[in-house]
């Protein structure tokens, strides 16, 4: 069984930073694609980044040049280190064992942590 538990995310103000991180267990972390999404009350459920097995990345375009998503194998934990934020960030980050970008209902009960909120104030 999948399990990811998220932790950092907090209250920051405009430009500020913040680094988000996701242990995970119960399955093969060296293998999977993580990612981190993003939603906010309103707004659609938003693929952030994602990081294959092989490292390779992908920012969604309202992240990329400012967060960072990277991994480390021995502590099984991703983190996303997020700079330059703004209030356009604000919303609750989850950690996932996926990167459907379609945050349907079933991936994210198997396989989303239960979320981290940032709030960025102007």
């Amino acid at each position: 069984e999948v399990h990811l538990v998220e932790s950092g995310g907090g209250s920051v103000q405009t430009g500020g930073s913040l680094r988000l991180s996701c242990i995970a267990s119960g399955f093969v972390f060296d293998d999977a694609v993580m990612a981190w999404y993003r939603e906010a009350p309103g707004n659609k459920c938003e693929l952030v980044s994602s990081i294959g097995e092989d490292g390779a990345t992908f920012y969604s375009r309202s992240v990329k040049g400012r967060f960072t998503i990277y991994k480390d194998t021995a502590k099984n934990a991703l983190y996303l280190q997020m700079n330059n934020l703004t209030p356009e960030d604000t919303a609750v980050y989850y950690c996932a064992a996926d990167n459907d970008p379609s945050c349907s209902p079933w991936v994210r009960e198997h396989y989303w942590g239960q979320g981290t909120q940032v709030t960025v104030s102007s």
